[in-house]
């Protein structure tokens, strides 16, 4: 198990552009799915802030969507998504296989995988609405529910839980299990995203 402070160094000296391991999240994210749920024909939602996290399920989204009819939610601001999370962003912009949504317009019924890429380890003590409205409603659906990393609302470190939090049938986790979510190994697939093996 890892400590959030221990992954960022990791991440940080490791040598290896922030992009490329974005691409390696979201593409492994993608394979984890693949193989444990036939996605053909399958509708998918990809829920997706402006953080890193954000990012991984742009990459995901963008890797599901020859098999899958994938749509993306991004509830975050534009303006603060930083270089490689903007361009992830970008290009699924631009993808024809990909329709971006708002809030308004989202019946999370209709869809048979829902993915939580909103906060990951950037946990928030308090979700405020609408954000804790909508994790509610992604709760309440009869998707089946993936999250990145670490489900939205729990901490990584502690595994205390916000006024609301996510919760997933499945967690593919980056590198290794973060330590707050011991409760949750059970349902916690982890995937090299080039950083080495865990120690």
């Amino acid at each position: 198990m890892i400590n959030t402070q221990k992954m960022r160094e990791l991440e940080e000296s490791c040598g290896i552009p922030k992009r490329i391991l974005m691409e390696n999240a979201g593409r492994e994210v993608a394979s984890v799915i693949s193989k444990k749920i036939d996605t053909k024909n399958k509708k998918f939602l990809v829920v997706s802030y402006h953080g890193s996290n954000g990012g991984d399920g742009f990459v995901a989204a963008r890797h599901l969507c020859n098999d899958a009819e994938v749509d993306v939610l991004f509830v975050g601001d534009e303006r603060k998504l930083k270089h490689a999370s903007l361009t992830n962003f970008r290009k699924i912009e631009n993808n024809e296989m990909i329709q971006l949504l708002n809030m308004e317009t989202v019946d999370f019924d209709e869809y048979d995988i829902i993915i939580d890429a909103i906060f990951g380890t950037g946990v928030k003590t308090e979700i405020k609405e609408p954000l804790a409205t909508l994790i509610k409603n992604i709760t309440n659906s009869k998707a089946y529910k993936v999250s990145i990393d670490v489900p939205t609302g729990i901490h990584p470190d502690t595994g205390e839980k916000a006024n609301v939090h996510f919760e997933p049938d499945l967690i593919i986790t980056l590198h290794d299990i973060k330590e707050g979510l011991a409760a949750y190994k059970d349902k916690t697939v982890v995937v090299d995203i080039g950083l080495g093996k865990s120690q």
